[in-house]
């Protein structure tokens, strides 16, 4: 008998913007509910959250630890199913390896970890477990981002021959940090953010779509970053030449001192037969482009009948009503869901609903980043992609 997959949630407390946003993302389905949690960094906040979450006393814990070994010792009947990690960066690890160890699934925010490595131990331990480990790269979750990626797959672009993808941003072009905000403070901090600051934030995303949606893998990089911002040690700025494993050409920039621009994520796609181009901030259209007609102009909603069987799984509302962020965010969360509720029934996974980013995804994100920071500082023209 199918129910609602039970999540516990570390990090996210009052005030955190992409807890709120993980939280409405998880039950807008409904088959998922919040019973549990670890919100913040101190027990006293960490409860004071918990009830505002309407949370009972006993399930808002005051650390990961806590909760992870409070909650398996719960019957099978009340326990959490898994964790959601909603942390800052050097956060990510910790809880996700207690709860593979204990038996517990993990959704992760990304990037996956503090470092490549720790992003490869988590491999081992899903290997070894069996159990699942979903990264909420949350643009693969738009319809006509799988609708992008069907026209790709299915052949009807032909060999994928260049891949244009940019994120810019521009609420770092000032130093926020110097003023105390939260989010510029530990994403500008190398020991909560990690090797990189731009790359690991936002270009990680360019790399996860590029490589989603064209099904190919990045085998060779010259990156060009800077850390714009007197005393920034971070980058804050970069420019990535890439080459794909099919002999595709790509270009890749994030910034997020591109003045005026708020989240500007574009990807464009040139095959021999045609090419795509997809807007993060225009996201139920999807441009489809031939060399012998008009631009073609797809978009979201449930009465076209021209779309894939592939977006329609990822599309809930008619045509007409946008559908965007949270319920991109959503369509990990219910594919997530439906392939736990599966794995409960000992029934086949839904078609289509083991497609989101897995532990495979984690560790080429965290590799991306380090080749990008390595390449950056070397003098090397083309850099390997290694893992």
């Amino acid at each position: 008998m199918k129910r609602k997959i039970r999540m516990g949630m570390v990090g996210g407390g009052q005030g955190a913007f992409i807890g709120a946003v993980h939280r409405m993302a998880a039950t807008l389905d409904g088959h998922i509910e919040l019973v549990c949690g670890a919100f913040s960094s101190t027990p006293e906040k960490s409860k004071e959250s918990g009830k505002a979450l309407y949370l009972p006393e006993d399930r808002a814990y005051g650390d990961f630890q806590e909760m992870i070994e409070r909650e398996k010792a719960l019957p099978e009947d009340t326990r959490m199913d898994f964790i959601s990690i909603v942390t800052p960066n050097y956060m990510h690890f910790p809880p996700a390896k207690l709860a593979l160890v204990n038996g517990f699934h993990v959704v992760s925010d990304k990037p996956a970890t503090f470092t490549l490595e720790e992003a490869k131990e988590l491999q081992t331990l899903v290997e070894s477990t069996g159990l699942l480990y979903a990264l909420t790269h949350n643009y693969t979750g738009y319809p006509m981002v799988k609708e992008a990626k069907h026209l790709v797959s299915s052949g009807k672009l032909g060999n994928i021959r260049k891949v244009v993808v940019e994120y810019p941003q521009g609420w770092l072009a000032q130093k926020l940090e110097a003023e105390g905000q939260k989010q510029a403070s530990w994403r500008t901090d190398p020991k909560r953010a990690g090797i990189s600051n731009c790359m690991g934030d936002v270009g990680t995303h360019a790399e996860n779509l590029a490589e989603y949606i064209t099904g190919l893998q990045i085998t060779e990089l010259c990156a060009d970053l800077t850390a714009f911002g007197e005393g920034r040690e971070l980058d804050t700025d970069g420019n990535v030449l890439l080459r794909f494993n099919n002999g595709a050409r790509g270009v890749l920039h994030a910034s997020q001192i591109s003045v005026g621009e708020e989240n500007a994520f574009k990807i464009y796609v040139y095959g021999e037969k045609g090419g795509i181009e997809w807007h993060q901030m225009s996201p139920n259209t999807l441009l489809v482009k031939w060399p012998d007609r008009p631009v073609e102009i797809y978009r979201t909603g449930g009465d076209h009948g021209y779309l894939s069987d592939h977006a329609m799984h990822n599309t809930r509302l008619p045509a007409g009503h946008p559908e965007g962020y949270i319920e991109a965010f959503a369509n990990l969360y219910r594919n997530v869901a439906l392939t736990l509720q599966a794995r409960l029934s000992d029934e086949e996974v839904p078609p289509y609903a083991d497609d989101f980013p897995m532990i495979e995804d984690a560790v080429r994100g965290m590799a991306f980043v380090k080749n990008v920071v390595e390449s950056s500082k070397s003098d090397q023209k083309w850099y390997p992609f290694t893992i």
